[in-house]
């Protein structure tokens, strides 16, 4: 059982998800929420961190869904315009969900579009 790897319960620790080097996530962790808010930022800052790179893709594919969700839906004339809040309202939720794991040092997938890769993750 490793210190930097594991609690004492034999789990791992939160700040170092699997496969995942622990100064890595301490170096990326605010340009891993920075992912879900201009999802460039890691690419940009961070090329060569899986952390950073992970949540980049993340969030690439959080705001192409919400692109299309509002083109989409924008098109379709009363039913289109009643569900538009709520897939804009369920973007929300997802980008809090995101920016919370990254901030928690988790690289868990989002909900529903979380298994999308985009971008290529060292």
């Amino acid at each position: 059982m490793s210190p930097l790897n594991d609690d004492e319960r034999g789990y791992p620790a939160a700040d170092a998800p699997s496969g995942v080097d622990p100064a890595d996530v301490h170096q990326n962790k605010w340009l891993a929420v920075a992912a879900y808010i201009i999802f460039f930022i890691p690419l940009l800052a961070a090329r060569q961190s899986r952390f950073a790179m992970y949540h980049a893709n993340q969030g690439l594919v959080l705001l192409l869904f919400s692109i299309a969700c509002n083109i989409v839906l924008g098109f379709i004339p009363f039913i289109g315009w009643i569900l538009l809040p709520i897939a804009n309202l369920a973007t929300l939720v997802l980008v809090i969900i995101g920016i919370l794991q990254s901030a928690n040092g988790q690289l868990k997938p989002l909900p529903v579009i979380g298994s999308i890769s985009l971008l290529k993750v060292p």
